[in-house]
């Protein structure tokens, strides 16, 4: 089961939902995945899914606040998945005008808004039912994304509006005939989970971005203590061809004897990094002095004739 559905089977459990809020959460199931049927018999009302708790949920939704007639209607999809997909469908009848009528589903979104949406706890529950009928949410296992799709831009327009009002930074994007309102942020995807009430799909989201990013920290320290191994390898590579080619020049002994020291030090202590070998210097000189040094028999090396690429 993906993570989008662990967050809607959630929501679909949540319990002691305020009959303003279940109006709203109706509101935006239904403007998102929600269509109105005319027939000979009269209107009626239509929401498809292929999640069976979320099926049992509108229905609920629907039969606790209107006085409708309802079916539900199974049937196998045609994908590979061949999941069920099951139909809720509000019969005709006259209660269903009333249903149309408070849900403001026949008016523009703006009505909808402004009967439905006015208190902040039904904002909340609006954008509930619209990731519960529209919306995805990735694992942070990768990258950090949630989105909400409508055929409606101005559907699109309110969700942003709605999500802005939460301090989320919503964007909105347009996808062959659909919009799509997304948030490409982990902070932000945890404090819409959060609205939305699914908090223990921010638990587990949370849980599994700590494990990501230690695992990101871990790996940047372990390229970065690779990096700078390499770094001292390749110096200590150069360090000891110059003393070499000194030696076989000029000699070694006609250096200074901090510069001697210097070079034996290097050829004893090959793999040592400077910190290393200026604590084992007779004058133990500070890491940049004994650096001071090596970088001095390099430069005696290429002075001797010693190509600058081999030292």
């Amino acid at each position: 089961m993906s993570f989008s559905n662990d967050v809607k089977n959630e929501l679909t459990r949540l319990e002691d939902i305020k009959p303003c809020c279940q109006k709203a959460e109706l509101f935006g199931l239904l403007k998102l995945s929600g269509a109105v049927s005319l027939t000979g018999s009269g209107i009626g009302i239509k929401f498809s899914t292929e999640n069976a708790a979320l099926a049992r949920h509108a229905l609920h939704l629907l039969k606790d606040n209107f006085n409708v007639q309802t079916e539900v209607i199974v049937t196998r999809s045609r994908r590979l998945k061949k999941n069920n997909k099951y139909q809720v469908q509000v019969i005709p009848n006259k209660e269903v005008r009333v249903a149309l009528q408070d849900l403001k589903l026949l008016e523009p979104v703006m009505e909808g808004k402004k009967h439905l949406l006015g208190k902040q706890c039904c904002r909340k529950a609006f954008l509930r039912g619209a990731f519960l009928a529209g919306g995805s949410v990735s694992k942070p296992v990768s990258d950090y994304h949630l989105e909400l799709v409508t055929e409606s831009e101005d559907i699109a327009l309110l969700l942003q509006k709605n999500m802005q009002g939460f301090s989320l930074p919503a964007k909105i994007t347009d996808r062959k005939r659909d919009y799509v309102v997304y948030l490409k942020e982990g902070d932000a995807i945890t404090d819409f989970l959060s609205v939305i009430g699914a908090h223990h799909a921010l638990l587990e989201f949370e849980n599994i971005r700590v494990v990501k990013e230690m695992r990101n920290n871990v790996n940047r320290r372990v390229n970065c203590e690779t990096a700078n191994l390499g770094k001292i390898v390749q110096a200590a590579v150069r360090q000891l061809n110059a003393i070499k080619y000194i030696d076989e020049v000029s000699g070694i002994s006609k250096l200074s004897e901090p510069l001697r020291e210097a070079a034996r030090l290097r050829q004893e202590y090959p793999e040592s990094s400077v910190q290393e070998l200026a604590q084992l210097a007779q004058d133990q000189p500070s890491k940049s002095g004994f650096n001071h040094r090596l970088r001095r028999l390099e430069y005696i090396a290429t002075k001797l004739g010693m190509e600058e690429e081999n030292v």
